[in-house]
């Protein structure tokens, strides 16, 4: 079982490693891969000191699957040369997510749909595969109308250059900024590019991926993403809109044996998800469950997840897992 990763030394392309380390994928021979610059320095997995290589020695090495973390443009040029030599590329960019021919996919939620013959197979934006995983089981038994989502974003999705920009005001460095305006002991009411509608792009993207993904044009979503100077995953709020009333006992039952999802909902005990206790872990936390009482059959709800992890990493790996034990690998 040969795996490249694609932007190894990249903060989601070290967690990819970390993840299929923990998670003890069955690697025979590992295959990082990095910019040009990169090409012959040395990196470490369990243990062991691997070379990074070239794309195209990477393709020449014919892995069974490559984990694809380095950019859109990147992807477009080289996940189908990747998806061409047989390889079965899972690329966590935005680049094929909307693409009508390319499977986009949360495991837990829609992992049934992969086959042999996806080879280029789209991991969503971090902040929808967390609301999926928590939407999922609720839309089953009570058919969703419209979600009302405001993220809480960690500074983490940007980048590097942007945990760098944190810890410097932290410490009152003058350094390079990420962002337009310092992050510490801000908000950025701004993620991703602006649109023609108002919106961002990532606002956009949690709006038609959780359509594909769950597989339901009707589900109405509008969403406010903001970033903040958090380090340990993305919060949510979200306030769910229901055909069907539910009692709200039924819906913790639901969410308490919900794949993936860990239910904290304790407000005697001041148990609720946060990103400080959501850091490095592959589940996604769903607390503060209360009915709106402002309108029928509506439920508010807060979701964090570590958006380097299960919004990215591990739910990649997660998918190499599903066509690994489903045998859809050539």
């Amino acid at each position: 079982m040969k795996i490249a990763v694609v932007g190894a030394t990249g903060l989601v392309g070290t967690k990819m490693l970390q993840v299929l380390a923990e998670r003890n994928f069955p690697i025979t021979e590992l295959i990082p891969v990095a910019s040009e610059k990169s090409v012959g320095k040395e990196i470490t997995y369990n243990g062991k000191q691997y070379k990074i290589v070239s794309m195209q020695t990477a393709i020449d090495a014919k892995p069974a699957i490559a984990l694809f973390s380095a950019g859109g443009d990147t992807s477009l040029e080289w996940a189908p040369l990747f998806a061409a030599a047989g390889i079965t590329v899972i690329d966590n960019s935005s680049a094929w997510r909307m693409d009508a021919s390319k499977k986009l996919v949360v495991p837990e939620v829609n992992g049934n749909i992969l086959e042999a013959t996806d080879k280029i197979i789209a991991n969503p934006n971090c902040s929808t595969i967390q609301m999926v995983v928590v939407l999922k089981p609720l839309h089953d038994k009570y058919k969703i109308k419209r979600v009302v989502v405001s993220t809480y974003q960690s500074v983490t999705g940007t980048g590097v250059k942007a945990v760098a920009q944190l810890m410097n005001e932290r410490k009152g460095v003058v350094g390079e900024m990420a962002y337009k305006y310092p992050i510490d002991m801000n908000a950025i009411p701004h993620i991703d590019s602006f649109l023609e509608n108002g919106y961002t792009k990532e606002e956009m993207k949690m709006v038609n991926e959780t359509k594909k993904i769950m597989g339901d044009n009707t589900i109405n979503v509008t969403a406010t993403c903001v970033r903040i100077p958090t380090i340990g995953g993305h919060s949510e709020s979200l306030n769910i809109e229901f055909e069907n009333d539910f009692d709200l006992q039924e819906v913790k039952n639901i969410l308490g044996k919900a794949a993936g999802v860990v239910l904290q909902n304790d407000d005697e005990n001041f148990l609720y998800p946060m990103p400080i206790s959501a850091h490095d872990k592959d589940d996604t936390f769903v607390g503060r469950l209360r009915r709106d009482e402002t309108q029928p059959n509506t439920l508010n709800c807060w979701v964090v997840s570590d958006n380097l992890r299960k919004g990215a990493a591990t739910n990649a790996v997660q998918i190499a897992e599903v066509l690994l034990q489903n045998e859809l690998l050539n």
